[in-house]
């Protein structure tokens, strides 16, 4: 029999009124705890939910990769690739990789009545994955891709509003090529409203058929900007966009155009930089929230030795030796922080959920690039939690435990 757990779980579970002081600062040490942990999770959940929302709508209007020529044009007007590449079949079976699409892109000019936007023109074919954009739907239907070329376009809510057009609505949109002087003049129609909350790319993007870009570029049907590849995990993009680099350049035939695969981390770095510095802002909320938590018990603590140097000079007058009687407070200690620990697990979950599904709490999209609060609880980040904040903080109370062996027992029986 554990002697040291069973003492420490009846003065956990006591009620001896004489001891009101150390009930009071435990049930505020415990709140610390408690509120600590909430704080914690709902940190974690909020930040990696953002980093979330935000990955997920860059890689929707970019992909995760790219593959397009090598060359130094940093622009949206695109040097063209042959569509009919050596390396698809086995790209698009490549594990990790969740889907393969082409695109092509062209820069123009929006008119609609007085007001101009430019804006850039991005084609897409039979093979686009509607999904993200179906979410970030406002109105309207999927364009036609398998007939005839399609005149409909899909633009955002913002340039819909800037430009007050509506769905059903035609507009004209200018274009202009290196050898030509005259611009070219095309007319659209409004088949689709979308808002995905990334004001940036919502503001740059209408989505068009494939045929009208190659045809304003004046390529074959036979030639587009590239083909974007979605992986299954955002983590795995650094490996899997390597594997893709090696298999291009293994498929390419000697004499043929050279093609580059680009990370959308490095298309769009001060996006990403400025997600990763959220994880410090994290790191430091998780210290102070430990650091407090951790104080709190350390004066809890105290005064419960302080209230029990009765009982400690009994066990020592009996034979327990100095490291038997931290024991005993180091496992009631456990136990505090486990009930701590056990309500701010309640209500930082509950907090989470009510948020997760009624969107309780809004921001400005405009700043946030988001509408809600996200939230990402997952059950690792709570394991994680938890026994961090359970191990850092009785860590913490090893000193104060060390109290113990200053206290004499002749003194405190005699003095009773």
């Amino acid at each position: 029999m554990n002697t040291e757990l069973f003492i420490a779980r009846r003065l956990f579970s006591s009620k001896d009124s004489e001891q009101h002081l150390s009930r009071r600062i435990v049930r505020l040490a415990v709140a610390g705890i408690s509120l600590g942990l909430v704080v914690m999770i709902l940190a974690v959940a909020i930040v990696t939910g953002f980093q979330r929302e935000v990955e997920s709508k860059v890689n929707g209007f970019a992909a995760h990769l790219q593959i397009v020529n090598y060359d130094s044009n940093q622009s949206y007007q695109t040097i063209p690739i042959e569509k009919d590449q050596p390396f698809l079949q086995d790209l698009k079976t490549m594990s990790g990789v969740a889907h393969v699409q082409q695109f092509a892109t062209k820069p123009g000019i929006i008119k609609a009545g007085d007001e101009i936007q430019g804006v850039i023109l991005k084609g897409v074919s039979t093979d686009f994955d509607w999904s993200f954009f179906e979410k970030s739907k406002v109105e309207g239907e999927v364009i036609s891709l398998d007939s005839a070329r399609s005149d409909q376009v899909w633009i955002s809510k913002q340039i819909s509003d800037l430009l007050k057009l509506k769905l059903g609505d035609k507009f004209r949109m200018y274009f202009l090529n290196e050898a030509e002087r005259v611009p070219r003049i095309r007319q659209f129609t409004v088949g689709g409203i979308f808002k995905s909350g990334l004001e940036e790319f919502d503001r740059m993007f209408v989505l068009v058929d494939l045929r009208h870009v190659q045809s304003l570029n004046n390529w074959t049907e036979d030639q587009v900007s590239g083909y974007e590849v979605f992986v299954d995990n955002l983590d795995e993009v650094e490996d899997i966009g390597s594997e893709v680099r090696t298999l291009v350049l293994e498929s390419l035939d000697v004499d043929a155009p050279m093609l580059r695969v680009v990370n959308v981390k490095e298309k769009y770095p001060y996006i990403f930089d400025w997600l990763n510095l959220l994880d410090m802002n994290v790191w430091i909320i998780l210290l102070l929230m430990v650091v407090v938590a951790g104080f709190n018990m350390i004066s809890g603590l105290l005064v419960i030795i302080l209230e029990r140097t009765r009982m400690i000079g009994i066990l020592k007058s009996m034979g327990a030796a100095n490291v038997n009687i931290r024991k005993i407070f180091l496992y009631l200690s456990a136990f505090l922080v486990g009930k701590g620990l056990l309500w701010g697990n309640l209500i930082g979950v509950v907090v989470c959920l009510l948020q997760y599904y009624f969107k309780i709490i809004h921001l400005d999209p405009a700043s946030y690039y988001v509408d809600t609060v996200p939230i990402n609880l997952l059950a690792t980040h709570l394991l994680l939690l938890n026994l961090g904040a359970l191990l850092v903080t009785l860590l913490m109370l090893l000193g104060p435990s060390y109290l113990v062996g200053r206290i004499s027992p002749e003194k405190t029986i005699r003095f009773d």
